[in-house]
């Protein structure tokens, strides 16, 4: 089964190639062109994905973001001609839950759906173990294992690993990250994530400079991509 989309898009001719495109996928796409139409569209449509544009006639498209999150988890990817690492953080901060800059290539955008939709079901079901390149981790164990092979992360590592594991798929913003493993205080203390993902990566990837499981969004935060 495919998911059911809304695309809340102003630009006809974008609508347009990308109504065509993902219907090609036999992906089910409704469209609205404005911000009030497309929060309409949601509450009547309950779609799978939400494909939303910042750029929006009546509203800023964050203020999009934070009146659906005030009432649904349904998966937020924002498709927008904003490409400062600050529009990024703020969206992702308000609950998108990831971010394509355009222009963008269909296949790119198909993975993000899918990836996005594997997320929101993973949540729904609560699945307590997550595979990809090689790497499994069991967050109800607390056992992550390599190629077969168990690995021993740190408390402050595993913590890490499972905050990505929980949102595998979604791009998690720095502050997010040092907020939820080292409180509050630390919001603004990037090194450590620098020095953890770092350790991470060592320990999990199979090429630390090529990372295929825990990537990074430049300037942005990180993603853990179980894809194999």
């Amino acid at each position: 089964m495919k998911p059911r989309l809304l695309l809340i898009e102003d630009d006809p001719q974008l609508r347009r190639f990308l109504r065509n495109a993902l219907g090609e996928h036999s992906y089910d796409v409704h469209e609205a062109e404005s911000g009030q139409q497309g929060l309409a569209e949601a509450a009547a449509r309950r779609p799978e994905v939400i494909l939303l544009d910042l750029g929006l006639p009546d509203m800023d498209g964050l203020e999009v973001v934070r009146r659906l999150r005030s009432w649904t988890t349904t998966p937020i990817i924002v498709i927008s001609a904003r490409g400062q690492e600050d529009a990024k953080v703020a969206a992702l901060d308000l609950g998108a839950d990831d971010y394509l800059v355009k222009p963008f290539g269909t296949g790119e955008l198909l993975a993000r759906i899918r990836a996005a939709w594997r997320h929101a079901n993973r949540t729904a079901t609560t699945q307590g173990s997550i595979s990809g390149h090689g790497v499994a981790i069991d967050l109800d164990r607390r056992r992550v294992t390599r190629d077969g092979g168990e690995v021993h992360l740190t408390p402050t590592e595993f913590r890490l690993l499972s905050e990505l594991a929980r949102n595998a798929g979604k791009v998690l913003t720095q502050r997010h990250l040092l907020r939820e493993i080292w409180g509050p205080s630390h919001a603004e203390d990037s090194h450590y994530l620098r020095i953890y993902m770092a350790q991470l990566r060592a320990k999990l990837e199979r090429d630390a400079t090529d990372p295929k499981l825990l990537l990074t969004e430049q300037g942005v935060g990180y993603r853990l991509d179980v894809d194999s």
